[in-house]
């Protein structure tokens, strides 16, 4: 495993991720699909081909490093930007440097660049006078210009693992003790760091420069598990709600309650609130998914969790956190239906693609005076019936099934009584997304 830092080149009061930042592909640990040879990136430096390149992945992967030993390698100057401080007119001053000389273009948070930006930027590049690194978080496909992502390569950056991070942590310590400041962690500590960073070298190395500030007085400090707990009480809440991550969480929160895994919910569920997530915006969810995944399985579902919406808004957390959780595995330990979503999106379907169906006379408003002259009425109410059900037509030509199927799989369920009543009712039988057994 290759060192990711090189140390004693930068001043002493640098902060530590900054001091040990990696200055060669050689020095980046946790991305070796990218960084090994024969790899597109390597490829395209060795040609002097560089392009346009997106880096898209989590904080502290080395993203800017990788884009500056990328400048390094093709010796050319390195021109950072940031995207949401960068105008028209940086660009443009940028265009007339690289005519002079060789740069390379890094702009950081490319996904907040406007489609004009944007344009302006790969006008530069394909001139051939400049080459463009551009690093995001979020998800290029959907985040950036589609100009921009058509006429660039993107490449991928993944957390550093536990094993790679306690490289860096050591790597770190060894940085401190060369600036007179030995730090003592045991085995287990290092690991938790390592783990708790979520992927993020910056956030370790920070956590670990924590734990250094103020207690190297005396040049050495034994770190216990009260200073560790202390830095993370004290450490502010990382969560982008509108990066990759916050709807990663919420779509794997989501899923595991459709799939039934009440650990799974519960845990997802954990992550968005100790991330500070709105707990109005997560009971809004599970809202949608006790109609769209529960739905005529168990209709309760949605009472618990139009409720539970309602006692959120009246108490807040932390409370409501167990309020959430009551909501989230009642959807979840749910029997689950899905013949009111399918059914209306079909409908929908079908409402837009094709003619609309005349209202049948029967069935049109019939209240008023001279109604009966223009033919309507001859509507017959199933109240009046003794079986609570009428042979009419209510869609001409609708054939049973285009729309609703009842998705009933036990006799519990109130999607399954309701089977049985209509078809005893009617004597026809109801149409199934799928046979029972």
């Amino acid at each position: 495993m290759s060192d990711l830092f090189d140390v004693g080149r930068e001043q002493e009061n640098q902060p530590l991720a900054a001091a040990l930042r990696p200055r060669s592909l050689d020095e980046v640990v946790g991305q070796k699909t990218l960084t090994a040879k024969g790899s597109v990136l390597r490829r395209r430096i060795a040609a002097n081909q560089l392009g346009s390149i997106v880096l898209y992945g989590p904080p502290g992967v080395g993203k800017t490093s990788i884009a500056r030993a990328v400048g390094e390698m093709l010796n050319k100057e390195f021109k950072q930007l940031h995207a949401t401080r960068a105008g028209v007119k940086d660009i443009r001053q940028l265009a007339d440097e690289a005519r002079i000389r060789p740069i390379l273009i890094f702009v950081d948070e490319v996904h907040r660049f406007s489609a004009t930006q944007a344009d302006d930027l790969l006008s530069i590049c394909e001139e051939g006078t400049a080459d463009f690194i551009g690093a995001t978080t979020q998800n290029p496909y959907t985040a950036l210009p589609k100009a921009l992502v058509s006429r660039s390569t993107i490449l991928k950056l993944e957390p550093i693992a536990i094993e790679d991070m306690e490289a860096v942590l050591a790597r770190g310590l060894e940085h401190l003790a060369e600036m007179g400041i030995e730090v003592v962690l045991a085995p287990e500590q290092l690991r938790i760091i390592a783990g708790r960073s979520g992927g993020d070298a910056r956030s370790a190395l920070t956590t670990l420069e924590s734990l250094a500030i103020g207690h190297g007085d005396s040049g050495s400090v034994k770190v216990t598990d009260d200073m560790l707990e202390e830095v993370y009480r004290a450490a502010p809440v990382n969560h982008d709600r509108s990066g990759d991550q916050h709807y990663d969480i919420i779509s794997a929160f989501i899923k595991s309650m459709r799939g039934g895994d009440p650990e799974a919910v519960l845990y997802w569920l954990a992550r968005l609130i100790h991330g500070g997530e709105d707990p109005r915006f997560i009971a809004r969810r599970i809202m949608i998914q006790a109609s769209e995944d529960v739905g005529l399985a168990d209709n309760t579902a949605l009472q618990t969790a139009v409720a539970a919406a309602q006692a959120v808004e009246m108490i807040g957390y932390p409370e409501a956190r167990i309020i959430l959780a009551h909501a989230a595995l009642h959807v979840t330990r749910a029997p689950k239906s899905g013949s009111a979503n399918h059914g209306i999106s079909a409908a929908l379907s079908a409402v837009g693609s094709e003619p609309p169906l005349p209202v049948p006379l029967h069935l049109r408003d019939a209240h008023y005076q001279g109604a009966e002259q223009l033919g309507h009425g001859g509507y017959r109410s199933p109240h009046n019936d003794p079986r609570g059900w009428v042979d009419q037509t209510y869609a001409p030509g609708m054939q049973p099934g285009r729309f609703y199927q009842s998705e009933a799989r036990e006799a519990a369920t109130f999607e399954k009584r309701a089977d049985e009543y209509w078809e005893r009712v009617t004597g026809r039988p109801v149409p199934k997304a799928f046979e029972r057994k």
